[in-house]
């Protein structure tokens, strides 16, 4: 049985593109398609429909489950669904998994029709604004020609700032959450590491390891647990681990895993070479390092923000130094200099760049206000 909150049982759905998808790269996609799910019913007038953009490693499973035996929930499933702060009783919800992906859309391990083979290193480098142009798209098939709010957190967050640039009418309210305008020299850095510790793997086979019939997991797994360090707060690794031995009292002096926390990191990377692509993985880092929407502007991102429309809500976390509170800041700043409507949240909360995944009552009732503000404008506008 699920909790009376939960969104139940979900299929994902498969929409296909015959219409050519022209790149930021200058590289094309002939034919793609995208998996999505939805959650809720979309309203007679199409007015209450809503994107979540998901971020690195996530997908478009975003609430519910698969089956009833399912141990995993979609990965906003706090936050999706009857009565949450994504109330699916008053949204059509959608989430799609991006480009590159590999959770079903196409993607580098997805057959090439070219060639019958999988594209590995042959797949196109993709950014930001070709997944929203890809969205755009599918929203097209759905029949929804503007967003109530289009949503995201991390990487999804700049989604959401390109989708306001690139659609200013197509969306009412953009909500980033986590997020920032481009990356910091240091996150470059974290994500560059990452890839070399995939594209050094014997088994990367320069992209093309699907042939033989391998996987760079040790590079992979490398990355990940990487990743997961920048995740999360000096304090909350403190807190959840200290410098705790696994199963020991003192030091053998080795290098096996002593430390609890060094078993948690292997556990973590072992745990996504099961579920994520190396070249996907490659792909999403070079996405992140590239986005940057103000660099057409000479650097200046409330010139790259005049076209937008949308009213805003900017959501931060005090702990995450991965993606900071200035870098929240300065899309403040630059929207109020463009004299646009921006709420912005400052949520306390111990536990890093993660924050954005959990429930944490204070941000669960920043976004929950927001968002029953949007859904009655939905309805009002409706009747």
């Amino acid at each position: 049985m699920h909790a009376p909150s939960s969104i139940g049982i979900v299929t994902p759905q498969v929409a296909t593109f015959t219409e050519p998808l022209l790149l930021s790269s200058s590289g094309q996609l002939e034919t793609y398609q995208l998996v999505y799910e939805t959650y809720g019913q979309l309203n007679a007038d199409a007015s209450n429909a809503v994107l979540v953009c998901h971020a690195l490693s996530s997908d478009h499973h975003a609430a519910g489950r698969h089956h009833e035996s399912d141990k995993n929930p979609g990965w906003w499933d706090a936050l999706v669904g009857p009565g949450k702060a994504i109330d699916t009783n008053r949204f059509f919800v959608v989430c799609s998994n991006n480009l590159g992906g590999c959770s079903g859309s196409t993607g580098p391990s997805s057959i090439n029709p070219k060639t019958g083979q999988p594209y590995g290193p042959e797949f196109p480098i993709v950014t930001v604004r070709d997944w929203v142009e890809s969205q755009a798209r599918l929203s097209e098939t759905l029949g929804i020609q503007q967003w109530a709010a289009v949503i995201g957190g991390s990487l999804g967050g700049m989604q959401v700032l390109q989708w306001s640039i690139t659609y200013p009418e197509r969306l009412k309210h953009a909500v980033v959450i986590a997020s920032a305008a481009k990356l910091t020299a240091q996150n470059i850095g974290f994500n560059d590491v990452a890839r070399q510790a995939i594209r050094t793997d014997p088994e990367f086979h320069d992209g093309n390891y699907y042939q033989f019939n391998t996987r760079p997991t040790r590079g992979l797994r490398i990355a990940r647990m990487l990743g997961h360090i920048t995740y999360l707060s000096d304090d909350s690794m403190a807190h959840k681990f200290g410098r705790s031995l696994r199963q020991k009292a003192q030091f053998d002096y080795e290098f096996t895993p002593e430390f609890e926390v060094e078993s948690y990191l292997r556990y973590q990377g072992d745990q996504f070479v099961n579920r994520f692509d190396a070249n996907t993985y490659l792909l999403m880092t070079k996405a992140l390092d590239y986005f940057d929407p103000a660099a057409a502007h000479e650097g200046q991102l409330n010139v790259a923000l005049q076209p937008v429309k949308a009213n805003f809500l900017v959501v931060s976390f005090t702990s995450d130094w991965r993606f900071s509170v200035e870098r929240s800041r300065e899309i403040v700043r630059a929207l109020q200099s463009n004299r646009l409507a921006v709420s912005y949240a400052e949520v306390e909360s111990p536990h890093g760049h993660d924050s954005f995944l959990l429930e944490i009552d204070n941000y669960i009732d920043v976004l929950r206000a927001y968002m029953t503000r949007i859904a009655n404008e939905c309805e009002a506008d409706s009747e």
